[in-house]
C-alpha cells in the first residue's frame, strides 16, 4: 500500500489541487466531477480512508481519514432555465449565489437550511437540513429532481432528470438527499425553482410558550397555513421570551388577506416585521444553530411537540430549540456528550420519534450515528447499498451507532 496519498493524488490531479495544511491529512479539491472519481478510485485501489467536505461550514471537518476530498472547486451554476423552472448547479455552488444568480431571471430555490448563507447546495442536499420553509414548500426532497455522484469506488452515476416530466421508474436521486454522503460523493443537481413571490411578509408573536402554541393550533383548526411557521425558544428568536414567528410568501392580495385573518387568530399580538428586517430575522434564526456544538432533528409530529420540547428540556436543555408549530419536526443545538444523546434517542424511540444527529464533532458522530439504531430488517438494507455504493468502505460516514466489539 502506498502511504503518502498527496503525492500519488498530485501526480493524477496536479500539484495545485493538492494541499498539504499543517499538521493535518492531504486536502484534495478537484475542479471536476471526473476529478473527485479520479480520487475516489485511487483511494479504493490503496485502501484509504476519504473524508468528504464541502465549504466545511455545516458539518466539522474533522473525521480522521487518509485525505480529505473537497467540492468547494465544484462551484458553478451550470444552467438556470426560466422556461423549465430549473436550475442545474454544481455540488460546491453556494446556496446564496445560486440566489442571486436566480432572482436575476425572477426565481429563487425555496430552502433556507440552518446554518450560514455561503453552504454548499451539496451539504444542503446531503445532510437533508430543511429550514422554516419546509412547513409551507416542502423538505429539501421536492425540490431536488436528480443529481449525479461518485459512489466510493469512483464510479460517477447519474439518477433522476432535468424536469419531473422525465424522471421513470425507480429514482436513486432520494436515495442521496439526506444520507450524508454515505451513497456516494455528489457532485451536480438539478433542482427545481419557483417564480419569486411578489410579497414576502413576517409576522412575529412573543409570549409564553402555551399561548404560543394554542395559537398555532387555532391557526391550524382555522385552515390558515403559511410558508413557514416557527415556534422559537428565546435564544433562538434573540427576544426574551418564546416567539411564534410566520413567515407569508404569494400574491400581494393573498398575503394581505392572509395576514388579516392570522391576526385575529388565538390570544397573542401579531407585529408584522418592516420589510428591511424580515430577511435579518430569519437569517439570523438559521445562524442561531451554530451557537452548539451538537445540533439535532426530532421527527416529532405538531400534536407531541410540546411533549417533545419539555423532553429536551428534561435531558438537555432548551436554550436553541425550534419546532414546526404546523407540521411538526423540533431542532435542538447545544453542548452533549454521547451518552446523554444515545439516552434521548431511547426515550424518543419510545414515542417514536426519530432523532437524527445533523450536526456533531466526528467523535461524536462516529459513536451516536446519524440515525443511531435502525429498525428490524433495515439495518441490513442500509449496509448493502453502502457495500454496493462504497464497497471498499472508503468515504468516512457514520450512518449508525457504534456497535459494541
Amino acid at each position: 500500500m502506498n502511504h503518502d496519498p498527496a503525492e500519488r493524488l498530485r501526480s493524477l490531479l496536479g500539484r495545485d489541487t493538492v494541499e498539504r495544511k499543517a499538521a493535518g491529512i492531504p486536502y484534495v479539491t478537484p475542479d471536476s466531477a471526473e476529478g473527485i472519481a479520479v480520487a475516489c478510485r485511487v483511494a479504493a485501489e490503496e485502501g484509504w480512508t476519504v473524508r468528504v467536505e464541502g465549504s466545511g461550514t455545516w458539518l466539522p471537518p474533522d473525521a480522521d481519514a487518509d485525505f480529505a476530498l473537497s467540492t468547494r472547486a465544484l462551484n458553478r451554476t451550470v444552467d438556470i432555465s426560466p422556461a423549465d423552472l430549473m436550475a442545474t448547479v454544481q455540488a460546491g455552488t453556494s446556496l446564496e449565489s445560486l440566489r442571486r444568480h436566480a432572482a436575476e431571471l425572477g426565481m429563487w430555490l425555496p430552502l433556507d437550511p440552518p446554518g450560514r448563507p455561503d453552504r454548499t447546495i451539496g451539504s444542503i442536499v446531503a445532510t437533508g437540513t430543511a429550514g422554516a420553509l419546509r412547513a409551507g414548500l416542502g423538505p429539501i426532497r421536492d425540490h431536488v429532481l436528480g443529481c449525479a455522484v461518485v459512489a466510493g469506488d469512483g464510479r460517477r452515476l447519474t439518477s433522476g432528470g432535468r424536469v419531473m416530466k422525465n424522471v421513470a421508474g425507480y429514482d436513486l436521486t432520494k436515495l442521496h438527499v439526506g444520507a450524508f454522503g454515505g451513497f456516494g460523493i455528489i457532485t451536480d443537481l438539478h433542482l427545481r425553482l419557483r417564480a419569486l413571490p411578489g410579497a414576502d411578509v413576517t409576522l412575529t408573536a412573543t409570549s409564553d410558550r402555551d399561548s404560543l402554541t394554542f395559537t398555532a393550533r387555532a391557526l391550524g383548526e382555522a385552515g390558515l397555513r403559511a410558508s413557514a411557521l416557527e415556534l422559537l425558544s428565546p435564544a433562538v428568536a434573540a427576544r426574551a421570551d418564546w416567539t411564534l414567528a410566520a413567515r407569508l410568501l404569494g400574491t400581494e392580495s393573498a398575503v394581505a388577506a392572509t395576514v388579516d385573518e392570522i391576526q385575529r387568530a388565538g390570544n397573542v399580538t401579531w407585529q408584522e416585521l418592516p420589510p428591511e428586517e424580515s430577511a435579518p430575522f430569519w437569517g439570523s434564526v438559521n445562524r442561531a444553530w451554530l451557537g452548539g456544538a451538537v445540533t439535532l432533528r426530532l421527527g416529532a409530529l405538531a400534536d407531541s411537540m410540546d411533549d417533545t420540547i419539555d423532553l429536551l428540556a428534561g435531558l438537555l436543555d432548551e436554550q436553541l430549540v425550534a419546532a414546526g408549530a404546523a407540521t411538526g419536526g423540533v431542532r435542538w443545538s447545544g453542548s452533549a456528550d454521547p451518552d446523554q444523546l444515545l439516552a434521548l434517542r431511547h426515550q424518543a424511540a419510545e414515542r417514536e420519534i426519530p432523532v437524527t444527529l445533523e450536526r456533531a464533532p466526528w467523535m461524536i458522530r462516529q459513536r451516536v450515528g446519524h440515525f443511531g439504531a435502525y429498525r428490524e430488517g433495515v439495518g441490513n438494507l442500509v449496509r448493502r447499498l453502502r457495500e454496493t455504493f462504497d464497497p471498499r468502505s472508503c468515504l468516512r460516514v457514520a450512518l449508525e451507532e457504534a456497535r459494541d466489539g
